[in-house]
């Protein structure tokens, strides 16, 4: 699996539910934003073309790390509650089941155990923000679940364990949202406590790596922490992208909001 150059590593926010193609309420700035940097700035991660992508979506967890290895995933609707249409958008990528393997090897000679799920499709966390990156869904595509229990180090382990993928023509996203409090987004609080916190993930990403890794490691000791993450599930792709990192550097390469809330996206390498 050889490729040419090192791809980035990135932190995406993918969004809420089903938007932009049903309407959810988000006000039109919010959506022309977001969807300008997933169409524009995310793509520009793609610049030298991937072989494949591997996602880490906010929205699987399992006891133990899985990977999906169906070589025609198909589509998992995980929300509820929204119009006809949600539940016919499609991104038809083939599947990774190589990248799959490589993966398991690769946490494996670390010393993680994995489990493999051949029937696991796309999930929003992926299909909703990559039907907007990667339009043609023309590259294969692979998830790996979140591990129950969401604890920060066994994230960051596993992205450094996958740090070779990068040199292997492999481009990781994490997928999920900077802030991610589902009562402050319907209930017009005012953005206090996510401006907070995305000023500090901003400085935490910027800091030179073993600083970004400590200070990640403690992240619910930053400001507005819990109430910018009550549960952390969506934190939680941003330590896999993170290890992966290593010694590069971040930088935040979108702020916008979602629902008044402020968010950000963040790119390595």
């Amino acid at each position: 699996m050889a490729h040419s150059s090192r791809l980035p590593v990135a932190y995406l926010p993918h969004g809420g539910g089903p938007w932009p193609f049903v309407e959810i309420g988000m006000p039109p700035s919010e959506v022309s934003a977001l969807r300008g940097y997933l169409e524009g700035g995310a793509r520009e991660l793609a610049r030298a073309r991937p072989a494949a992508i591997l996602v880490i979506s906010a929205h699987w967890e399992e006891r133990a790390p899985t990977v999906m290895t169906s070589p025609h995933p198909p589509m998992l609707y995980d929300y509820s509650g929204f119009p006809p249409e949600s539940y016919r958008l499609t991104w038809p990528a083939p599947g990774a089941p190589e990248v799959a393997a490589r993966v398991q090897a690769l946490l494996g000679a670390a010393g993680v155990e994995t489990k493999a799920d051949d029937r696991r499709g796309f999930d929003h966390g992926t299909f909703v923000p990559l039907m907007l990156t990667f339009p043609d869904a023309d590259v294969p595509t692979a998830q790996l679940s979140l591990v129950k229990g969401l604890d920060p180090a066994a994230h960051l382990a596993i992205g450094r364990a996958l740090a070779p993928l990068r040199d292997e023509g492999v481009l990781i996203l994490g997928s999920g949202m900077s802030f991610h409090n589902m009562r402050a987004f319907f209930s017009g609080e005012g953005p206090r406590a996510s401006v907070e916190f995305d000023a500090w993930l901003g400085e935490t990403i910027a800091a030179a790596p073993e600083d970004r890794d400590r200070r990640l490691l403690d992240w619910a000791r930053a400001p507005s922490a819990r109430a910018a993450h009550p549960r952390e599930e969506h934190l939680l792709p941003l330590m896999v992208v993170a290890g992966a990192a290593g010694a590069d550097r971040g930088r935040t390469a979108f702020t916008g909001s979602v629902f008044g809330q402020r968010i950000s996206a963040h790119h390595f390498g």
